[in-house]
């Protein structure tokens, strides 16, 4: 199916019924051998195939940065912060009343969470329809190891220096949440990776977005069913 751009029409082309999928990404520090863009790269991909298997969902712009407060210290991190990417958010889903019947955020990085639920408490509550997906694998590791580097393998083989890549710190997320939630990322590695991607394959990333994919697309559809 084809995969309609939101930005790519004309202000006449613009259906009042679709929905509009915005793609919410991070552009924040991956170690030293992802780029920066990783969770939006993820996220557009996986936006466009949602938009590809659903009827009636249109492709929006992306917002490539996000709430990345946490990767303080690394350079090439920028971030908004939660207030200000939660007002933001806010103010597209307001700005697209009379353009889409709702609005569906795909969001790339896990620091964007507190803003993206604010955000969509705020919209539903003045009468807006939006939902939310995010990109992740439950069993996978944190930050920069093996499954985004596989995925960026898959996705955007050119963009990976896998020369470079090295191990992190490959303790468990949620033992590692308290001293990373208080002190940051860089505490916790000094790398700025949480896993171990000297083991990534293109291939194992191909299986990691296909699955992302399906369960993306199986949670947009829950949500429209919701809304009806």
């Amino acid at each position: 199916m084809a995969v309609h751009r939101f930005d790519e029409w004309t202000s006449a082309d613009v259906d009042p019924h679709s929905i509009l999928v915005m793609v919410l990404g991070a552009t924040e520090q991956h170690g030293p051998h992802l780029p920066l863009s990783t969770d939006t790269i993820v996220a557009e991909a996986l936006a466009e195939h949602l938009v590809g298997a659903m009827v009636g969902f249109v492709l929006g712009p992306t917002v490539p940065i996000g709430a990345s407060g946490e990767h303080d210290g690394f350079k090439g991190t920028l971030s908004l912060g939660t207030e200000v990417l939660t007002a933001v958010l806010v103010e597209i889903v307001r700005s697209s009343r009379g353009s889409a019947a709702g609005v569906f955020f795909v969001v790339g990085h896990g620091g964007n969470h507190p803003a993206v639920s604010a955000a969509i408490a705020l919209s539903t509550a003045e009468g807006d329809q939006v939902g939310v997906g995010y990109a992740g694998i439950l069993d996978g590791d944190a930050h920069a190891g093996r499954t985004e580097t596989s995925l960026l393998l898959h996705l955007a083989p050119q963009l990976v220096v896998l020369e470079r890549a090295e191990r992190g710190n490959t303790t468990p997320l949620l033992d590692l949440l308290p001293r990373l939630q208080a002190s940051g990322v860089k505490a916790v590695s000094p790398n700025g990776v949480l896993g171990d991607p000297t083991d990534a394959s293109a291939s194992e990333g191909r299986s990691l977005f296909e699955k992302m994919g399906a369960r993306l697309v199986e949670t947009a559809r829950n949500w429209l069913e919701g809304q009806t």
